[in-house]
């Protein structure tokens, strides 16, 4: 069987790439019923909530291994990925409030982009003028989707792309993360911070479910727990090279969710932009694989 790097071969990266379009298919999920949960409770309610859930869920999951999966070899790194999760989570939210599921999900789509403008400071690499180039072709899907004069013009706009920021850090941490800790232990760590963050606010907001509230907030804690696991597996299986592209899955998630649940449409404006933002990420994630060749120049 031929092999790429270390420990790839094309039977473990085709599990990588199935994991990682799950994990998108779920988050999706997830952000359908949040957008409809967040129409009647509290932001923090949701959040909270979720991660109870998400907390509740994985224990069966962790059961007599506990003391171990409860220990992490990188805490501090642990305590970043999930106060990223937060944000992420937070600014989505907010934007869904006001714009629709796909249009939210291509503004976040440019996480790939950040990930790379973020491996200069963050992982000390090297970014070369055609990756750079790459970066500032998919902002400019960016303006095409916000359409200066356009309807996304709404200060919501801006949190998708605060969300692809955290997103990408998040991403980041994943990465490291992966040949350090057990995937339990990272989605471990994720719910715990999740709940402490938000347990302070919630008994100021807090607004009982009725059986439907509970159902969907159930089903978000379950969604997050499956998306965050599979997420993990993804960069277990494979190297991030191979499965980041399939990110993109979540805009064809997103579209249908978006139609089914709430009836909503792209127009070709956003088409237009999302086809940009992902024509631009996949260049410049593949030439940082290409980058990866012994004694390569920056590209």
């Amino acid at each position: 069987m031929n092999r790429g790097e270390a420990g790839e071969t094309p039977q473990s990266v085709g599990w990588g790439i199935f994991w990682m379009c799950s994990s998108m298919l779920l988050f999706v999920c997830m952000d359908g019923a949040t957008k409809y949960l967040i129409r009647t409770y509290p932001i923090a309610e949701v959040i909270w909530v979720r991660f109870i859930f998400h907390l509740l869920f994985m224990m069966p999951l962790m059961a007599r291994r506990l003391p171990v999966l409860a220990k992490s070899r990188s805490p501090g790194l642990q305590v970043l990925r999930g106060v990223m999760v937060i944000v992420t989570n937070v600014a989505i939210i907010v934007a869904l409030q006001f714009l629709p599921l796909a249009e939210v999900s291509v503004l976040g789509s440019v996480s790939p982009l950040i990930v790379t403008a973020l491996s200069v400071p963050l992982l000390g690499e090297r970014v070369g003028a055609r990756r750079w180039i790459g970066v500032a072709i998919g902002l400019v899907g960016v303006v095409l989707v916000v359409r200066p004069g356009g309807d996304l013009i709404h200060w919501a706009a801006v949190f998708p792309l605060l969300g692809s920021i955290s997103y990408a850090i998040n991403q980041i941490s994943t990465r490291r993360l992966g040949g350090v800790d057990h995937p339990l232990t990272t989605v471990f760590y994720t719910a715990l911070v999740g709940v402490a963050s938000t347990s302070v606010i919630v008994p100021f907001l807090w607004v009982t479910p009725d059986a439907m509230g509970w159902a969907l907030m159930g089903g978000i804690g379950l969604l997050s727990l499956g998306g965050h696991i599979f997420s993990a597996r993804a960069f277990q299986a494979a190297p991030a090279a191979a499965v980041t592209p399939f990110n993109y899955s979540s805009l064809v998630w997103a579209t249908a969710v978006g139609y089914v649940v709430f009836g909503d449409l792209p127009d070709g404006w956003t088409v237009a932009g999302a086809a940009v933002i992902v024509a631009s990420g996949l260049y410049v994630l593949d030439r940082q694989r290409k980058k990866r060749k012994p004694e390569g120049t920056p590209e």
